[in-house]
């Protein structure tokens, strides 16, 4: 699928240059992006079907250019950004230029672009989150119903929070995702709030009990899960075990199956896991 709105605003972009634009492109048609001292750009980590090994989504990751293959995580800027106002705007920059660079690769095919939305911004925008995204998007003509913003775990002094967010996020016609530490937490969480996805850790395994509640009850409110840092065998043959009792699907992403990269995978990749 091509976008051509988004073709005609990457070949200006090819005409910029790193000195007089917040974005540029490199040699390689790569969308890079400037914060502060830092130039960065995106790398992404697959997320795959957990039964079939084929991908269903990508999450974007912002990265510091560098010499060496995927440079360093940026995310950890935003902690120490100056101002709410800057981390705000780092935080649409990387999305923007994870959306760009997403979209721009023939390869992206059907599958969903997940993006993170850091703890720092649902209290620093005051209103309409996802607007000024949307409104981004729009003007590219780029797929909204192929993103999804992933919100990162809340406390429970912020569930108000969460909600009033996540509102936001639907009225604007965004999918999203919520972070939890836990199934416990995850169950909490459904109860009030009935999100598209969960992501939890695979390195936390241990109450199988409300792990197969959990999946159990998502599956039948139509959420789905995602369980990232998916780093051992044991922990992918413990998802197995749960999914295969439960019936029911799970997503798995994690350094097991895929690194982070720049350039998505060719269909073949995508089928099979590596």
């Amino acid at each position: 699928m091509s976008f051509p709105i988004l073709q005609k605003y990457l070949a200006r972009l090819s005409d910029a240059t790193g000195a007089a634009s917040s974005i540029w492109l490199d040699h390689e048609g790569k969308a890079q992006g400037r914060f502060f001292n830092c130039t960065m750009s995106s790398a992404f980590q697959p997320i795959r079907e957990l039964a079939s090994g084929r991908v269903q989504a990508y999450e974007g990751l912002a990265r510091s250019v560098s010499a060496q293959d995927q440079g360093l995580s940026l995310w950890k800027l935003l902690d120490h950004a100056a101002s709410d106002d800057e981390s705000i705007e780092l935080d649409r920059l990387c999305r923007m230029l994870h959306a760009i660079n997403f979209f721009r690769q023939a390869d992206a095919g059907g599958q969903d672009l997940y993006l993170n939305v850091h703890d720092r911004l649902l209290s620093a925008v005051s209103s309409n989150h996802g607007h000024a995204f949307r409104r981004i998007l729009d003007a590219l003509e780029l797929p909204l119903d192929r993103v999804v913003l992933q919100l990162p775990a809340a406390s429970p002094q912020q569930g108000w929070l969460l909600n009033y967010v996540s509102d936001n996020y639907r009225r604007n016609g965004f999918r999203f995702a919520v972070n939890v530490p836990s199934a416990r937490e995850a169950l909490h969480v459904l109860e009030r709030l009935r999100p598209d996805v969960f992501k939890l850790d695979a390195r936390e395994l241990h109450d199988s009990e409300t792990l197969q509640t959990l999946l159990t009850r998502s599956a039948q409110a139509g959420v789905a899960l995602v369980f990232k840092r998916l780093e051992s065998p044991q922990a992918l043959t413990v998802l197995r075990q749960l999914s295969e009792a439960a019936g029911v699907p799970l997503l798995v992403q994690g350094y097991l199956l895929d690194e982070p990269r720049a350039d998505l995978l060719d269909a073949e990749a995508r089928a099979v896991a590596a």
